[in-house]
């Protein structure tokens, strides 16, 4: 064992020899949680490997598609808040749980670039009185994130030195806006060059922090103006702002910051194809970014097949435990998001916030999140890891950036996806999506071994 969690031993998936036979070690999740990630009985790797009615899942290694870049959540202003609430020591073990060598391998963080929906109040890095404008951001600042956000980021470098760091807008500062307001409203077009600036500064105060953000997108949920804070931007209007101001301004900034598209639901595919569209726009563009309120994450791969040069990412998904729920439905969320985003493309794994109270929060009133239950739940000293941790635990630990997705099928029932890491060990992730228990043989090549997943559990396999 590596680690305890819980009493949960959480640990790396090796070869081991017993005798000449290998085998394969598999982490399983159950329902009933009796089984959190934790290890089991190796299982014997052999040759030509079948069972007659056994459904067989086929890894093929030399079929290649992405470079995985990482998992992670998104520590908002709030997560920030509640962790900077706890006694160092304690804040400390959590960030090292997460993030550490020893953690389960959180290698991804999503940031939100002025305050979110789970901030305990809305502000941008340039607050102004109405009326007034600051259009060479005289005013700038980081302001409130350094009083929360920018501390446990640099704790969180120094435990994982470089991690992707995402940054997300959900509203340009008021007075750049045609509403004047947090919520809701445009941009005024005549602030394009103004706010693109904005994001220079943003990305350069951050920088000289310790804080990398190595990619961007231009706004969260562009098309949702219920959000407290949120701005709303056309496929038009994002492709003009990335064309004619934020692209050139990086560029001329000396940045290399990536710029990720859309940022919202898989209903919309177009968005992003409409401005990918554009090649001036796309030039800046590295790719484009879901979520998956609505619509189906194969969405994901009808960009990709339009536009295969561009790269796809998983910015954004809740999962949330159902109110009373006393099992552990690890199953769906696995599939549906881990597995169907990385089935379909996507370089990355992001979920939502990271950290809130028992009351989920905190939020920002009128627009906020009052659901929104984090991957943690932090009540003063004492953690509690819910579902969306576990769903990410499932993957996040055995599978590390520049590792590549390969091929595998799958089986009606059970869900999957398999990976060749850069040590060469094969990852396979697999959800029983079922009501039944599903048994199978994995192989891969001329080998396999033989499996089986209670109704409603998950498993990661490495050999």
């Amino acid at each position: 064992m590596r680690r305890a969690i819980q009493a949960v031993a959480l640990a790396a998936m090796v070869w081991r020899g017993v005798g000449r036979a290998q085998v394969v070690q598999e982490y399983l999740t159950l329902p009933d949680r009796s089984a959190l990630v934790a290890e089991q009985k190796a299982l014997v790797i052999s040759r030509g490997t079948a069972e007659d009615g056994v459904p067989s899942i086929e890894v093929d290694a030399t079929k290649r598609f992405q470079t995985v870049d990482g998992f992670g959540f998104a520590l908002t202003g709030g997560t920030a808040e509640l962790m900077m609430g706890m006694p160092a020591e304690k804040r400390l073990a959590l960030l090292k749980e997460l993030f550490g060598k020893d953690g389960i391998g959180v290698s991804y963080v999503r940031l939100s670039i002025g305050a979110s929906d789970m901030n305990a109040f809305v502000y941008s890095y340039d607050d102004l009185p109405e009326g007034q404008e600051d259009r060479g951001l005289e005013k700038f600042s980081l302001g409130e994130d350094l009083k929360y956000v920018v501390p446990v980021m640099q704790e969180v470098e120094r435990i994982r030195p470089g991690i992707a760091v995402l940054g997300s807008p959900w509203s340009a500062p008021a007075w750049m806006k045609t509403n004047g307001k947090v919520k809701g409203g445009e941009l005024k077009p005549e602030l394009y060059g103004v706010y693109a600036e904005y994001f220079v500064r943003y990305l350069e105060a951050m920088r000289a922090k310790g804080v990398v953000v190595g990619a961007i997108t231009m706004q969260n949920e562009p098309l949702n103006p219920k959000n407290t804070p949120s701005l709303v931007m056309s496929a038009e209007q994002q492709t003009v702002f990335l064309r004619d101001d934020l692209g050139p301004a990086l560029r001329k900034a000396g940045l290399k910051t990536k710029v990720v598209l859309y940022d919202h639901n898989c209903d919309k595919p177009g968005y992003a194809e409409t401005v990918l569209s554009d090649a001036k726009a796309a030039a800046f563009a590295d790719g484009s970014g879901f979520h998956l309120y609505g619509g189906k994450v194969a969405a994901m791969s009808e960009v990709h097949d339009r536009f295969p040069r561009k790269n796809l990412y998983f910015t954004e998904q809740m999962i949330v435990d159902a109110k009373g729920a006393t099992e552990l439905k690890i199953a769906a969320p696995v599939s549906r998001v881990v597995i169907g985003a990385m089935r379909n493309w996507s370089r990355n794994v992001l979920l939502w916030n990271l950290a809130a109270d028992a009351s989920f929060g905190p939020h920002t009133k009128d627009g906020g999140c009052p659901v929104c239950e984090g991957a943690v739940t932090i009540d003063g000293e004492v953690v509690t890891r819910n579902l969306a941790y576990w769903t990410l635990a499932q993957v996040s630990e055995f599978v590390r950036p520049g590792d590549v997705r390969v091929g595998s099928s799958e089986v009606e029932g059970l869900s999957d996806v398999a990976f060749v890491r850069r040590d060469g060990k094969r990852v396979l992730v697999v959800a029983n999506t079922s009501d039944v228990a599903k048994k199978f043989v994995v192989k891969d090549g001329g080998r396999g071994f033989v499996a089986e997943l209670a109704a409603g559990a998950a498993g990661t396999f490495v050999w």
